[in-house]
């Protein structure tokens, strides 16, 4: 493409040669490869999305002798795509336009909806809204243009990329390129098209200080990485190493070293979209299907002093905060009618206990969560009907490879809690993250007491039980349980918003938490941070606990494997949760009710070069 492509002054900010930039090679070459059928791509604006569609459309018309078809979301997008960009391409690209004799002539094979080239091959451009635009036609390759603004069903026949799809099954070889900046998240057709495929490839770089590999972030306030800048100096943007807090000034990027694509689910990585390897630097055929996404902040073609700006002209305005995340982003705008909990009215409802265990606690569970620097955990007191008490939060901060760190955490899951009456607890299952870095570190840990340490992972899958436990311990020697995170954040949500039924007897369900100082600000908004939003899972909308991006949301995840420790125990180990008379041992702060609120629409914004040769 850099051989041959040339950007034409109608369409472009600025006539002359092609010249790829480091992030597009792979994205170019992956349109290309015969090997890749179904490449989609999210994108910001201001990544070269167009010119290099139109590139790898030539090349493909040319050198590979394929016809092609190209979708636009309506009819009046197509003949404007055309005008605007396919005919200035035929012209300034002298491959294409040595086969279009009748270019400026009025001829069947130069119309708005065929041009028909001399070589036998021709491209189509026709709007995505009538079914009938997707019959009778026989691509070997297919563009799905601004997907995200197609309709999610055409006319009752299916979705976009099912129809075109359908056209290029007699191809020998088929090629599904999908491209859009997205829009509204669970209603958005790329983000449909993407979750499709088992690959999304994010750009990673290298931090020109520690050179740690990451992909750029927005971030926020809250984060501890991204784009950060001085209150509203916009002049004073850079941008916070994930890795290690480095400060990045944008003139210390490299643009000109091609990076690596890696996908972090599957762990393959590429840089060329030609040779392509595992997580172990092994080489791998390419993947069937694939996804891109980059955004604004890789463009060397814009600043990030531009895009601090941006985002500071549109934070207070709904509609202008909605096309910053949509076009500068590139990330689905989160429609937040979803439900979420105000955290300052539960912090709000914390009890002074006049005993470090209330007599309602019949036994206890841990839920500890694994970050590379430190364990959370949360200990919880248990009562009949799952009424719930938080009797300490700790963070343990140290180095996971080494032992002392361990053994200061068996210590603390080694404790005794005494009650008033004498009655001495010890904590009786720990439910431990095994998910991260340190998996066979948490294997070994929970060999040592295989019964009461239990190794979980997460399945973010809605309607999957809280706990699944396995008939035997695995290959590793452990007992390695399956949380259903989705549903247990359904319980925990539901019961952080109600209010006890009772001040001195029991209240089933009630999760109550002590004035103490872990207990703090930080702590209820980590607890309450999620929200339940509409997204795709391999083409399906499905409903899911998320995070907003930044968002420290360790306490919510001990708080559900505490609970999936005390059904493991209900169900598994013969535990009873059956209520005692017990005295008053709380002075609650009146009640409040807290009702799920719909929080400000998108507020976690707010806060929160190949070596090809020839075309390529």
């Amino acid at each position: 493409m850099d051989e041959h492509y040339y950007l034409p002054v109608e369409s472009s900010y600025q006539e002359g040669r092609w010249k790829s930039l480091p992030f597009q090679v792979a994205i170019i070459n992956a349109m290309a490869n015969d090997d890749i059928r179904e490449v989609n791509f999210v994108k910001s604006a201001r990544v070269g999305y167009t010119k290099m569609l139109l590139g790898v459309a030539a090349y493909l018309l040319e050198h590979k002798k394929r016809n092609g078809l190209i979708w636009q979301p309506t009819d009046g997008d197509a003949e404007l795509f055309v005008k605007k960009h396919v005919e200035p391409m035929i012209w300034d690209v002298p491959k294409i336009r040595a086969l279009a004799p009748w270019y400026g002539k009025k001829h069947r094979d130069n119309t708005l909806e065929l041009k028909r080239f001399a070589n036998g091959r021709g491209l189509e451009l026709r709007g995505g809204k009538a079914a009938k635009n997707y019959r009778e036609a026989s691509p070997d390759f297919g563009i799905y243009d601004e997907l995200a603004a197609f309709d999610d069903d055409i006319e009752k026949e299916g979705s976009p990329t099912f129809l075109g799809d359908k056209r290029m099954e007699g191809s020998t070889h088929p090629k599904s390129i999908r491209g859009s900046t997205p829009k509204i998240a669970g209603q958005c057709q790329i983000e449909r098209a993407a979750s499709e495929s088992p690959h999304l490839m994010r750009y990673h770089i290298k931090c020109p200080h520690c050179e740690a590999e990451q992909y750029l972030k927005w971030g926020g306030p809250d984060a501890e990485f991204g784009i950060k800048w001085d209150g509203t100096n916009h002049h004073s943007a850079f941008y916070l190493c994930e890795a290690n807090g480095c400060a990045i000034r944008q003139h210390e990027m490299d643009y000109e070293t091609v990076e690596r694509w890696i996908c972090e689910r599957a762990g393959i990585w590429t840089r060329d979209s030609i040779d392509w390897f595992d997580s172990d630097d092994q080489p791998i055929p390419p993947p069937e299907s694939v996804t891109f996404h980059i955004w604004t902040a890789y463009s060397p073609l814009t600043t990030w002093v531009r895009i601090v700006s941006d985002f500071l002209k549109a934070k207070d305005d709904q509609g202008k905060l909605k096309t910053f995340v949509n076009t500068t982003l590139g990330e689905t705008w989160e429609d937040d009618t979803g439900e979420k909990l105000e955290w300052e009215a539960i912090a709000a409802r914390r009890e002074v206990w006049s005993v470090a265990v209330p007599d309602g606690v019949l036994y206890i569970t841990v839920g500890a969560d694994t970050q590379d620097d430190r364990f959370e955990f949360e200990i919880t007191g248990w009562g009949a009907g799952e009424e719930s008490w938080v009797l300490d939060y700790q963070r343990l901060y140290g180095d996971l490879h080494r032992s002392e760190i361990w053994e200061r955490l068996h210590e603390q899951f080694s404790r005794q809690f005494v009650k008033a009456s004498g009655e001495v607890l010890d904590i009786g299952l720990v439910m431990i993250d095994s998910g991260g870095h340190y998996t066979d570190e948490v294997y070994q840990f929970c060999r040592r007491n295989p019964h009461k340490y239990i190794p979980i992972k997460g399945a973010t899958m809605m309607g999957k039980p809280i706990i699944t436990f396995p008939r035997k311990r695995n290959r590793k020697g452990v007992y390695l349980s399956e949380v259903g995170t989705d549903s247990a954040k359904d319980v925990l949500y539901g019961r952080l918003g109600d209010v006890p039924t009772s001040l001195s007897g029991p209240s089933p369900g009630y999760r109550h938490h002590p004035v103490a100082e872990w207990a703090d600000d930080f702590y209820f908004k980590g607890l309450t941070c999620e929200r339940k939003r509409v997204e795709f899972v391999k083409g399906r909308r499905v409903y899911r606990w998320v995070a907003p991006s930044g968002a420290r949301n360790e306490p919510t995840d001990c708080a559900v494997y505490a609970l999936a420790g005390i059904r493991l125990g209900v169900q598994h180990r013969g535990w009873r949760l059956i209520a005692k008379p017990r005295p008053t041992t709380i002075n609650p702060s009146p009640p409040a009710s807290v009702k799920p609120a719909a929080s400000a629409a998108g507020n976690s914004w707010l806060g929160t070069s190949s070596g090809s040769g020839g075309w390529l």
